[in-house]
């Protein structure tokens, strides 16, 4: 029985050997015809790359500012009483002389009939002492006396017509109106002169900042000048340009003790109303033009402890690190004043395997592989590869199966048999 199992284990085992054996050498092989060369070193990374060529920009500062009505007027109340009634819907648009509240106008309507009447009886005073001193039956004085009464009481009267008009409180400036500071039922009191709301005019719109001096330091002479700026440029919280350009209406000739820092303020035309008063924004002063700049994605400019740097492609497609001095953003671009040359070719994506000494493929943006354009030289080499492994990887992975089937097989009716 151990011999008949002997002689037969070897017969069933040899068949199973030999096709894990041509299992083995048909992956070798498939795997040999699908390997890239590695003769010629480490593949060079793709990465794409733009030429640089010089500019002229003009130099452009930007700085931190907020909007401001052209005409910022506070309304406040100029007689007391209690508050009554707001006349305006806040945050609307208001024309000069709109009424925006009505205070109480019991007290001066009393006021103003009492005025009247003293105003009356002394002009009637005066009329009668007037006839008596033409027949000399009254002195000058008491007629002087008379006069001097009813033309304090007719002023009197006057004043008691303006506090019971002030009872009104109208805008002073057309505009856009602001919160109620009061609201009704509130006693305004005009000894601490009550503020009751705002108007704003914004249009135009005014945008204030101050130019500290380390900004200065970057300009010729190192201060600025009114003549100087040739354009303002307004930036938005969203970071696009506003559409309209704007002029600097003014320009302090002293630095503020305080911030030290300069003062200035410019004008933009705001038809449309889209800036509000009140608005953190950045404005962009336009000064000399610069010659021969450049302009790299930011995205392309890395930052050091030391310096900022790019990444270039040398005269043997190699990653090479290029140290750079930056101006200022325009748009998504860095602007460069210092590092680079015309026909440089700085590396815009793959930055983080773009290392120094690393060998890249270099293309234009427009020429990434498989994009329309691509140099098609690659191509042809590389498109036979998958067609010739495929052939030998379709049989392949049937023929695992049976043969691991077949391993198997034979070997438990041995291990029975031991049994």
């Amino acid at each position: 029985m151990s011999s008949t199992q002997a002689s037969q284990s070897p017969f069933r085992l040899r068949p199973a050997a030999v096709a894990a054996l041509v299992l083995t050498l048909g992956l070798t092989a498939c795997s040999g015809d699908n390997a890239p060369p590695q003769a010629g070193g480490p593949q060079a990374l793709p990465v794409t790359v733009l030429e640089m060529q010089p500019q002229s920009l003009p130099a452009a500062v930007e700085l931190m500012a907020q909007t401001e009505g052209a005409k910022e007027t506070e309304v406040r109340a100029r007689v007391g009483g209690i508050l009554v009634k707001r006349l305006y819907e806040e945050g609307s648009l208001v024309k000069a002389g709109q009424p925006l509240f009505q205070i109480d106008r019991a007290p001066y309507e009393i006021a103003l009939a009492e005025a009247k009447a003293k105003a009356e009886q002394t002009a009637r005073e005066e009329g009668r002492l007037k006839g008596l001193l033409a027949h000399q039956a009254v002195s000058q004085k008491e007629y002087d006396d008379a006069a001097s009464n009813n033309a304090m009481a007719q002023a009197a009267l006057r004043q008691a017509q303006l506090n019971l008009s002030w009872t009104t409180v109208t805008a002073p400036v057309a505009g856009t109106s602001g919160r109620a500071v009061k609201s009704e039922g509130n006693l305004i009191n005009t000894a601490d002169a009550s503020l009751l709301t705002s108007v704003y005019q914004s249009n135009p719109m005014w945008v204030r900042f101050g130019l500290s001096e380390s900004d200065a330091a970057s300009l010729p002479g190192g201060q600025l000048k009114a003549d100087m700026v040739s354009g303002v440029e307004l930036i938005l919280p969203d970071g696009s340009v506003y559409d309209k350009p704007g002029k600097i209406n003014f320009l302090a000739s002293t630095i503020d003790p305080t911030l030290g820092t300069q003062q200035l303020r410019a004008e933009f035309d705001n038809k449309e109303g889209k800036l509000l008063p009140g608005q953190f924004v950045r404005v962009r002063l336009l000064t000399a033009v610069r010659e021969g700049v450049f302009l790299v994605p930011q995205a392309a400019v890395v930052q050091t402890e030391q310096a900022r740097l790019v990444m270039v492609v040398d005269a043997e497609n190699k990653v090479a690190p290029r140290p750079v001095q930056t101006a200022e953003w325009r748009g998504k671009d860095w602007v460069i004043t210092g590092g680079l040359k015309a026909g440089d070719k700085v590396i815009v994506d793959n930055l983080m395997k773009a290392r120094p000494g690393t060998p890249v493929a270099p293309h234009g943006p427009q020429a990434a592989p498989g994009a329309p354009g691509a140099a098609p030289s690659a191509a042809p080499s590389a498109a036979p590869a998958p067609a010739a492994a495929k052939p030998a990887d379709t049989p392949a992975a049937p023929a695992a199966k049976p043969a691991a089937e077949e391993a198997k097989t034979p070997a438990q009716p041995a291990a029975q048999g031991k049994q």
